[in-house]
C-alpha cells in the first residue's frame, strides 16, 4: 500500500532519446509522479528493475534487441508491472498494438505531440492521468492505492468541464415532459471504459450472440487506436463491431466505438437512432467522454436504454449514467472485485446512478436479458 505522501514510480522504455526526454519533462513536472530511469531497449530495462522495481512502465512497441511485445509478455509471466503502451499514431493500426492489450497492458496512449501548446497540453493530460490509472490497476492481486490529484504548479490546467460544454441538460420540468413523450423504440444498450477496458469490452462483447441490442460505446483511447481496436473485436465477435462514423444508424446485432479524440452522441430520427460525432473540448479530462454519450442517450433514448459503466480511473460517466436512470434507463456498474481499476464505477455508485451492480462475467447476460425483456415488452404492447 503506497503512502499518499510517495510519488509514482515510472520507468520509460524507448529507443528515441528526444521521446524519452520529452516523457521525462512531462511525467516530473507532476506531484504525483516521478521518472524512475529510462531505458533504450529492454535489456537495459531488465537492469534497470533489477535495481528497484517501478509502480508503472511506459512501453514502446517498436524497440532494438527484442520487441516490446515480447518484453510485455515476459513482464506479465514473471513479475506483472502495469505497462502502458506508448506507441506512435503510424503504429496504431497494428495487429501488435492489439495483441499487447490482450497480453496484459493496462492502457495505450499516443506518444506525445509538442508541435503546439494545447497539442503538448493535452499530451500532458493523457499521459499523467495514464499513469496515475495504471499505478491503481490490479495486476493478479490487491488493487492500489490512489494518490490525491494535484496539478502542477508549473502547468495551467484548464477547468474540468462537465457534459454541458457539448449537450445542455434538462431541467427538471423539460424531463418530465421529455419522459412522457419518449416513443417506445428498439432497445440500446450504451456502455462507458477506461483504464483496463480494452479486455473487459473484449470479454462483454465476445460473450453476446448475434441476435443483441444495439451497443454503443466510449472506451478512452487516443485516434486511430480505436478504429484498429473496433476491427479486431470484429474478427472475433458474433456481432458487427466497427469504429463510429458521423450518421451511422444504430442497430441490433452491432457495436458502435467512439472513434478517439471525437465525442459521440445518440440522436433520433422518428424510430430510429443514429450517433453524431462531433469536435468539442474534453470532457472530464476526456474527448470522447463517456458522459456526453450518457447524456445524450439518457435524452434521446430514456427507458430504452440501457447504461453501463466499467473499469476505468476518474468519474467520466458518473453524471450521465445518474442523468439516465432519472430518466428510466436501467444502469449498471462493474464491481470492485471485477474491475482493474475502481475508479468510474465507484463514483457512479456513490452518486447513485447505479440501479445494479455487477461483476464483469454478469454482464453480457445482463445485455441479453434486457433486450428479450424490452422485446416482450414490446410485443405485449403491440
Amino acid at each position: 500500500m503506497r503512502a499518499s505522501s510517495e510519488k509514482i514510480q515510472v520507468l520509460i522504455v524507448d529507443d528515441s532519446a528526444s521521446v524519452r526526454t520529452t516523457l521525462s519533462d512531462i511525467i516530473s513536472a507532476d506531484p504525483d509522479l516521478e521518472v524512475m530511469a529510462t531505458a533504450s531497449d529492454p535489456y537495459v530495462a531488465v537492469e534497470r528493475i533489477r535495481q528497484q522495481v517501478p509502480d508503472v512502465i511506459f512501453l514502446d512497441i517498436e524497440l532494438p534487441r527484442m520487441d516490446g511485445l515480447t518484453f510485455l509478455r515476459k513482464i506479465m509471466s514473471q513479475r506483472p508491472i502495469p505497462v502502458v503502451i506508448c506507441s506512435s499514431l503510424a503504429q496504431a493500426g497494428s495487429e501488435t498494438l492489439m495483441q499487447a492489450l490482450e497480453a496484459g497492458a493496462v492502457d495505450v496512449v499516443a506518444k506525445p505531440r509538442v508541435d503546439t501548446a494545447l497539442f503538448l497540453q493535452e499530451s500532458r493530460m493523457r499521459i499523467c492521468d495514464a499513469a496515475k490509472a495504471a499505478a491503481q490497476a490490479r495486476m493478479g492481486g490487491a488493487q492500489k492505492s490512489a494518490l490525491p490529484h494535484r496539478a502542477p504548479a508549473d502547468i495551467k490546467v484548464e477547468t474540468k468541464l462537465t457534459a454541458d460544454a457539448i449537450l445542455p441538460p434538462l431541467s427538471d420540468t423539460r424531463r418530465a415532459s421529455v419522459i412522457a413523450r419518449l416513443p417506445v423504440t428498439e432497445p440500446l444498450v450504451a456502455i462507458g471504459a477506461s483504464t483496463g477496458g480494452t479486455e473487459a469490452l473484449r470479454e462483454v462483447l465476445e460473450a453476446l450472440p448475434a441476435v443483441s441490442p444495439a451497443i454503443l460505446i466510449v472506451q478512452h483511447m487516443p485516434e486511430k487506436f480505436t478504429s484498429a481496436f473496433a476491427r479486431r473485436l470484429d474478427t472475433t465477435c458474433a456481432i458487427h463491431v466497427k469504429e463510429a462514423e458521423d450518421g451511422d444508424l444504430v442497430q441490433a446485432g452491432q457495436a458502435l466505438i467512439a472513434p478517439g479524440n471525437l465525442h459521440m452522441l445518440l440522436v433520433r430520427n422518428g424510430p430510429r437512432y443514429s450517433v453524431r460525432i462531433a469536435d468539442g473540448p474534453h470532457v472530464s479530462r476526456h474527448r470522447p467522454s463517456v458522459d456526453v454519450l450518457f447524456r445524450s442517450t439518457a435524452q434521446t433514448a430514456g427507458n430504452n436504454a440501457m447504461g453501463m459503466l466499467l473499469t476505468g480511473m476518474g468519474d467520466d460517466g458518473a453524471r450521465g449514467m445518474l442523468e439516465m436512470r432519472q430518466m428510466g434507463s436501467l444502469t449498471i456498474a462493474q464491481d470492485e472485485a471485477s474491475s482493474v481499476v475502481f475508479g468510474m464505477p465507484k463514483e457512479a455508485i456513490q452518486r447513485g446512478a447505479a440501479v445494479r451492480v455487477q461483476p464483469l462475467g454478469r454482464m453480457a447476460s445482463e445485455i441479453i436479458a434486457f433486450g428479450q425483456e424490452a422485446r416482450s415488452a414490446a410485443g405485449a404492447r403491440s
